[in-house]
């Protein structure tokens, strides 16, 4: 479950990182306020918004696929079998 919510929310905070880390290597203070404007921080949201949903649409079109039917949970001799694909 946490995979569904922190796989796009670590890639739609990636250009803030990445600039964080570019004002922290070009040696001037990366919290300051005056790096963070309106048009800066506007620009790294829709930056992030766009890796995002290129990310997700690349991690649901690049995913390993299994074919086959689903073969529900059920119990063989009292013991519990998982759910699994044959």
């Amino acid at each position: 479950m946490w995979r569904v919510v922190l796989r796009p929310a670590l890639l739609f905070l990636a250009p803030f990182l990445l600039y964080v880390a570019w004002l922290a290597l070009s040696r001037t203070m990366p919290f300051a306020r005056q790096h963070w404007g309106r048009t800066v921080v506007s620009n790294l949201t829709l930056l992030g918004l766009a890796v995002a949903v290129i990310g997700m649409l690349a991690f649901g079109i690049f995913a390993d696929r299994r074919f086959g039917a689903y073969q529900p949970a059920h119990i063989e001799n009292g013991v519990l079998v998982p759910g699994h694909i044959q």
